[in-house]
């Protein structure tokens, strides 16, 4: 089924090990594509998508351990978007975790497929025990507004904090996100939640 404006968006699927792996070269060239387009994620403009598959691949470890949840919505073979949670193995910071690498591709947007992605994102962590979720964004972006829209609070502004993929620097803007309940987990407690998160039933 091919995508299209009035499409409803499909099913973000959370990828286990070997999946991310043999899905590396797709979302390599989704990478490719939004940096190309001018969204600020790290890496510079062109971007070779031989390249950015290794990028993805190097996640696998990550994955395996459960630091990291990556999921993906293919149209057809196509990985048209992608998020990540980065959740956090230190005693006093198993309550919280990142949003990272939200991105749709060029041709998909316009869909809600950015908002199902985050609203994807922030539930398994949620449910993975995660009270406070906290992301970055390149200031005056679209995805500032997608953040600001989604009960996300503005913490503060960094200037010239990240270059974008043209290599110029732009301020940065800080967000968190309270989820799930609100009581902080014991130094002493139960194995951290990014260890449960590692489940991909």
């Amino acid at each position: 089924m091919r995508g299209g404006r009035g499409r409803r968006p499909d099913a973000p699927v959370r990828l286990d090990p070997e999946q991310l792996s043999s899905s590396a070269a797709d979302l390599g060239s989704l990478l490719a594509d939004v940096v190309d387009g001018g969204s600020s994620l790290g890496f510079l403009a062109p971007l070779d998508r031989a390249a950015a598959a290794d990028w993805w691949r190097g996640l696998t470890p990550a994955v395996a351990d459960g630091r990291l949840a990556v999921w993906a919505v293919r149209d057809g073979e196509r990985v048209t978007g992608t998020v990540s949670v980065g959740f956090v193995d230190k005693p006093n910071g198993r309550h919280r975790a990142e949003i990272l690498k939200l991105m749709v591709h060029r041709s998909a947007r316009g869909q809600g497929l950015a908002r199902t992605l985050l609203a994807t994102a922030e539930q398994a962590a949620a449910d993975a025990g995660v009270t406070l979720l906290v992301l970055d964004t390149e200031t005056g972006s679209p995805a500032e507004s997608l953040y600001r829209s989604g009960g996300w609070t503005a913490a503060g502004t960094i200037p010239d904090y990240a270059a974008d993929p043209a290599g110029a620097l732009h301020p940065t803007t800080l967000f968190f996100k309270k989820v799930g309940g609100s009581g902080a987990p014991r130094p002493d407690g139960p194995a951290p939640q990014y260890r449960r998160a590692a489940r991909y039933a």
